[in-house]
């Protein structure tokens, strides 16, 4: 759980950007918020944010630390445009919920019904609705990312 206004400075601080290496981006995912993130986050978590998530600069190095950290996914009331599509080129998916920062809380147990568009805590007792992602990015976040969705495109068009 985060809170508005988390910028890309404190997903992936600069001093670690001289390394453009997953494993190492991902030691220092939200270390700017959080000393002990990059050790306890495991592979599938799911952040859940408030408003404007990735504003600041442009970096895709914040999206690749989350992605290599474990993270399957932000959750927030908004993101920085920029951030969304990097998330969305790099295979991230980034889902947009007006409450899931008021319903759920650090620690929480989610999964995303993207058929029910809806954030549901794991014994359901906790339900937030999410925006249904448009078909065009459903269709990249399904390949993976936007590299591999054109290659593959490339490929049937072959």
């Amino acid at each position: 759980m985060f809170g508005d206004d988390v910028n890309t400075d404190l997903i992936i601080p600069g001093r670690y950007l001289s390394k453009y290496d997953a494993a190492h981006l991902a030691e220092h995912a939200m270390e700017g918020l959080s000393s002990t993130f990059a050790k306890e986050v495991t592979r599938g978590d799911i952040i859940v944010a408030g408003r404007n998530f990735g504003c600041g600069s442009s970096r895709e190095q914040a999206v690749i630390a989350l992605k290599s950290a474990g993270v399957s996914a932000v959750v927030a009331r908004s993101f920085a445009r920029i951030f969304y599509r990097n998330a969305v080129n790099l295979g991230l998916p980034v889902l947009v919920s007006a409450d899931a920062h008021a319903v759920f809380e650090d620690g929480d147990s989610a999964g995303a019904d993207l058929g029910a568009l809806a954030l549901v805590s794991s014994d359901a007792s906790k339900r937030a609705g999410i925006e249904a992602v448009p078909e065009h990015v459903a269709a990249i976040l399904g390949s993976g990312g936007l590299v591999p969705h054109l290659r593959s495109r490339m490929e049937k068009d072959q």
